[in-house]
């Protein structure tokens, strides 16, 4: 099931599954922001009023509808199997983020995880992106 020699991916679905992993990437980060804003409540009432009347819960929605309609492009062009490992790479970019941008700190066996991850995504992405155009074909 390897691809061929010199088999080209789309640009498009490139695009999307690059497009899927910063979706991914930024609605992690903005949940984060957003939640760490929270009050600290026990109230499920209270804490469902703060969510409604936060604007950065706006952004959660529009990340999550953005993702949507960028994931039904995407298996326009792949299959499923070969196109949702490819966002898995978004583990690698939320973590390297997180670092970054919100000052976490990650451990050396963390650090062994985005090595696999990496790995996995490299593996995958020596297969063919459609198997059931394939079979089509053979036919």
């Amino acid at each position: 099931m390897r691809m061929r020699p010199g088999a080209r991916v789309p640009v498009r679905l490139v695009i999307g599954l690059a497009v899927a992993i910063a979706l991914d990437t930024g609605l992690q980060l903005v949940w984060k922001t957003g939640i760490a804003s929270l009050p600290d409540t026990s109230s499920v009432w209270e804490t469902v009023t703060a969510i409604a009347l936060n604007p950065i819960f706006v952004l959660v929605v529009l990340f999550m509808g953005a993702q949507l309609v960028n994931w039904l492009k995407v298996l326009d062009h792949a299959d499923l199997s070969y196109a949702k490992p490819f966002t898995s790479l978004s583990y690698v970019t939320v973590c390297v983020l997180s670092v970054l941008v919100l000052g976490e700190r990650i451990a050396p066996l963390q650090i062994v995880g985005i090595v696999v991850v990496v790995a996995g995504v490299w593996c995958v992405s020596q297969t063919r992106r459609a198997t059931l155009d394939a079979e089509a074909e053979r036919e």
